[in-house]
């Protein structure tokens, strides 16, 4: 803003833009940035890390079943210095346990086709030319250690060729690495078609999104979870369109996202994420004095007490708390506003009125919060800060296959990261 703009303005008009310029910075509490960008002098005033006065240490508990075990007795009293005997009853006083991994070199299989010739008609004859030597010369659980670093330790494709060098002593060029990486991302596509088919039969879907580069341009890696399944998907787009592709037609009872118009619309009843106005609140108590932030505050408190005690209290007890809620809030929807952050938010929330509340009335089934979504997100987010991006539709859309399964299988099985990509390559 110029001078002669500053100039032209009223006096209102710039007490509140000085206003505006002295409200504290938004952090991870008050908006959805990440607690990395928190402000230093915040983090020197948090509490120590570390064990606090008072607390019980623990040890590692030993091995059950150990690789060997080495016994180590006595032989000779230190008192008398009689010798003793290996036949005497001993007992364990105190057990050690030493770690080690063993040094991993890749194992190397060579096949060759040896040919001879027939005595009887002098006919040159080879052996069959193997099914494995048209493919691959990497096995699977190579191919499974590439996607797992790739895909869940967030290693660009320089990073994934020194790490496997360094660990293994393995030299495979960046183009080697490319052409196993889609090998093996394509062995996700059935597990990938499993989940979606289950997302489209849920009652509840839950969804958010976030921006990712895709062969240098601006797109979006959107995820949808339910009870049985979460997909992840790579578009270039955030309309409304991806929901409908994903979607196949499908229309669930509840879907819980954020007030994004994309994620509108799409089934019977919404479910508005509370956390997002949980954190706008704060923002509008840290910046101002108005009386309204706190009042939606203590509503939101109640909302949350709700969903808490909701699967332990009786339909009765909900269903006269929900009420409860649904009065106080048409009070604080009616009252005035000060500060121009809680009338935004008083607005947003008069417009979402009929979703507030929609977990009530789907006990256990419907969260208040879309934070299981956010989770799913996060390692995409923190691949996207490590490798800027994806070089290829393919390779964004391949990943998004692998977190699919993966994801599923953790929240249908409770099966490991790595168990489940090698379980699925070597299938």
């Amino acid at each position: 803003m110029s001078r002669g703009d500053l100039e032209r303005l009223s006096k209102d008009e710039l007490i509140e833009l000085v206003l505006k310029l002295q409200r504290p910075a938004k952090t991870s509490r008050t908006s959805s940035k990440p607690p990395s960008t928190d402000r230093k002098e915040r983090r020197e005033q948090s509490r120590p890390g570390g064990a606090k006065p008072g607390h019980e240490g623990h040890s590692r508990v030993a091995a059950e079943d150990p690789d060997t075990v080495v016994d180590h007795r006595p032989t000779e009293c230190p008192d008398c210095g009689l010798a003793l005997s290996p036949d005497l009853a001993v007992e364990t006083v105190s057990v050690h346990e030493h770690i080690e991994l063993p040094e991993v070199k890749p194992v190397v299989e060579q096949h060759r086709r040896l040919a001879v010739v027939c005595p009887g008609c002098r006919a040159h004859v080879a052996a069959p030319r193997r099914a494995e030597a048209a493919a691959s010369p990497f096995g699977p659980r190579l191919h499974a250690t590439a996607v797992y670093l790739k895909t869940f330790q967030a290693l660009s494709y320089e990073r994934l060729q020194k790490a496997l060098f360094d660990l293994f002593g393995l030299r495979i060029s960046q183009g080697g690495l490319t052409n196993m990486l889609r090998r093996a991302e394509t062995r996700f596509d059935a597990g990938r078609d499993a989940a979606l088919s289950r997302l489209r039969r849920a009652t509840v879907v839950a969804s958010d999104e976030t921006g990712v580069r895709i062969e240098g341009t601006n797109s979006y890696h959107w995820v949808f979870r339910c009870e049985e399944a979460v997909v992840h998907h790579a578009a270039p787009t955030r309309g409304a369109c991806v929901v409908h592709e994903i979607m196949d037609g499908h229309r669930p009872a509840v879907w819980l996202s954020d007030r994004y118009s994309a994620q509108q619309g799409h089934a019977d009843r919404q479910q508005t994420c509370l956390a997002h106005l949980a954190r706008d609140v704060a923002y509008a108590l840290d910046a101002g004095d108005d009386t309204l932030a706190l009042r939606l505050k203590l509503w939101l408190d109640g909302a949350f007490a709700l969903a808490r005690t909701i699967t332990t209290s009786a339909p009765s007890t909900v269903t006269t708390k929900r009420r409860k809620l649904e009065r106080s809030l048409g009070d604080i929807l009616a009252a005035p506003a000060t500060c121009d952050l809680a009338r935004d938010i008083q607005n947003r929330m008069r417009r979402a009125r009929d979703q507030l509340l929609t977990f009530a009335s789907f006990p256990g089934r419907v969260e208040p919060t879309n934070n299981a979504c956010e989770r799913d997100l996060r390692p995409a987010v923190i691949q996207r800060k490590n490798t800027n991006g994806y070089r290829a539709m393919w390779s964004a859309k391949g990943e998004a296959a692998v977190r699919t399964v993966v994801a599923t299988a953790r929240i249908t099985s409770d099966a490991s990261t790595f168990s489940t990509v090698l379980g699925t390559i070597g299938a």
